[in-house]
């Protein structure tokens, strides 16, 4: 089964990304994760489209993008403009999500669905077989650093069922509270991408750490 680490850049020091975008092309990671919040629909603010079409001028690895924004469907063009490869958005922050899927696949990327720990993975059944992903939260959307919430296996399981039964290539992504800790359990209950930030950018050697994550 397909394992891939994808380090959060929000968790790198800002003060230069160059160096967290050179770290993660010498790694084994293969994508990069980038959180934008517009500080409306998660109470906090991050990036905006200058700091993404900066990273993608050096990082080699796939962009992927989660937005969590209201109305995601006014951004899309701009978001695959700014170098997005894969664009993630919340089931919840918008009223017609085939239309943001649609949009998304206009634009020529890869796209991708998420959800809250709050929201029912049921919620997610009509739009498996539309998706190139689902990424399942397992902390809310918001804040780096929250502790992993346990029940997320569960929900991984559940999630893991549909996409092998609507939509065998469709990629699971968790995000929120990874590390080395849970990175081998969560990989075999079926997670396919792994987002981690503060496990990799706070440790002494973060090229090591997403090699092992990956064992």
């Amino acid at each position: 089964m397909q394992r891939i680490i994808s380090p959060s850049i929000l968790a790198a020091d800002f003060s230069n990304l160059k160096a967290a975008c050179k770290m993660i092309n010498r790694s084994e990671a293969e994508w990069i994760h980038i959180d934008v919040m517009d500080g409306v629909f998660v109470p906090n603010i991050s990036f905006g489209f200058p700091v993404l079409e900066a990273i993608t001028k050096y990082c080699m690895k796939l962009i992927d993008v989660h937005i969590m924004i209201v109305h995601p469907e006014k951004y899309v063009k701009r978001f695959a403009e700014a170098g997005a490869e894969m664009l993630t958005f919340h089931y919840e922050a918008t009223e017609n999500p085939d239309e943001v899927i649609d949009l998304i696949r206009h634009e020529g990327i890869k796209v991708g669905i998420t959800i809250n720990p709050d929201v029912p993975v049921a919620a997610l059944k009509p739009y498996i077989d539309k998706v190139d992903m689902v990424l399942l939260m397992s902390v809310f959307a918001g804040y780096g650093g929250q502790k992993f919430r346990e029940e997320s296996y569960d929900r991984l399981k559940e999630l893991k069922s549909m996409v092998d039964e609507l939509n065998p290539a469709c990629l699971i992504q968790v995000d929120g509270g990874v590390s080395i800790n849970n990175a081998k359990k969560l990989f075999d209950h079926g997670a396919n991408v792994l987002v981690a930030g503060s496990a990799e950018f706070n440790a002494p050697d973060p090229k090591e750490m997403i090699r092992k994550m990956l064992l």
